[in-house]
């Protein structure tokens, strides 16, 4: 009997899933299905995911990473050979290897679902296209098709910068998540089409947001709201691969005045490799090299900024749109 399954474009990356019943596959729908794809794709990513009762937790290999991630708890992860291995104890295992294009997740039935297997089978099917995700959110230029992407660590005020722009004429392609694509000549990028987590913070310093909002906040004072609800007052671009005009590196202004001054362009790539790029006992995975040489490649091909955000961060919109006014 043929397993359910799933394609979702990527940007020309077709990523199948296929498992014994689509609710195991629920997580990636809920933030790649308005990329789903119909119709007879030959996927260049697969995943399979099967629920199994005994978990492979020991697989050979070299012990790459030992401790708590936020949020899911305990994991260790393996390399061997091409393949990686993510084990998070009596929950779920997933095997990943990108260069042949292939991920099997296994999960314990009715163990509670770990979001980073999720996150790091989808950097796999990115990395396997050629494509690599940033941590960074990304808006269009008001009348331009061009993208700045706009980096900082979390809890540095992305989301809330991105939204200020967004109220004065920005298109919001993503807060936090935009993938890079360098094949050809000039950098192009697109949002990761998930929900937006807006904190009590911005909530309060971007008043224009509360008809998107509900009564309750999670322990971590955030609400997670869907694209198509913040449609409703700002413009959400699809996710289609923009030129990118500029990176900048969001900092928090010491006199409270917003400014858009020139970063070098060591020190922006210095800043997106930290947060971007990990590394392990073993040092950087294959996968890891080449996110850092994709950060290199742009960093050396557009306009590099430190955005400092002062009390009022619309006052960047003018900022950027003034400086960014070259063609794109």
């Amino acid at each position: 009997m043929t397993r359910p399954s799933a394609c979702y474009d990527l940007n020309g990356q077709v990523f199948g899933i296929s498992a014994e019943r689509p609710e195991l596959w629920q997580d990636f729908d809920r933030m790649l299905g308005i990329l789903r794809i119909t119709g007879d794709t030959a996927p260049g990513f697969r995943l399979d995911i099967t629920e199994a009762d005994v978990l492979d937790e020991e697989p050979g290999g070299s012990l790459v990473f030992d401790g708590e991630i936020p949020e899911d708890g305990y994991c260790r992860m393996v390399a061997e050979g091409g393949t990686i291995h993510l084990i998070f104890p009596g929950r779920q295992a997933v095997a990943i290897n990108d260069e042949e294009g292939w991920a099997k997740l296994r999960v314990r039935p009715g163990a509670k679902a770990a979001w980073t297997p999720s996150m790091l089978v989808l950097d796999a099917a990115l990395d396997a296209g050629g494509q690599h995700m940033l941590h960074t959110a990304g808006l269009t230029l008001p009348g331009r098709d061009t993208i700045v992407l706009i980096h900082a660590p979390s809890g540095t005020g992305k989301t809330t910068t991105s939204l200020a722009l967004a109220m004065q004429g920005f298109g919001l392609c993503s807060d936090d998540a935009m993938i890079l694509d360098l094949a050809l000549e000039k950098p192009l990028a697109w949002g990761l089409p998930r929900h937006v987590k807006i904190h009590q913070k911005t909530a309060e310093m971007i008043p224009q947001v509360a008809p998107c909002l509900g009564p309750s906040w999670d322990r971590n004072g955030e609400q997670a709201v869907s694209l198509q609800r913040l449609s409703e007052i700002v413009r959400i671009e699809s996710p289609i691969a923009r030129p990118v005009a500029a990176l900048l590196h969001l900092a928090r202004s010491a006199d409270r005045e917003t400014r858009l001054v020139p970063m070098a362009r060591t020190d922006a790539m210095v800043a997106l490799a930290m947060d971007n790029v990990r590394t392990g006992m073993t040092g950087l995975l294959p996968s890891q090299k080449r996110r850092l040489a994709t950060i290199g490649k742009l960093v050396s091909s557009v306009p590099t900024f430190t955005l400092e955000v002062g009390a009022r961060p619309a006052d960047a919109a003018a900022l950027i749109s003034a400086t960014l006014t070259s063609p794109g």
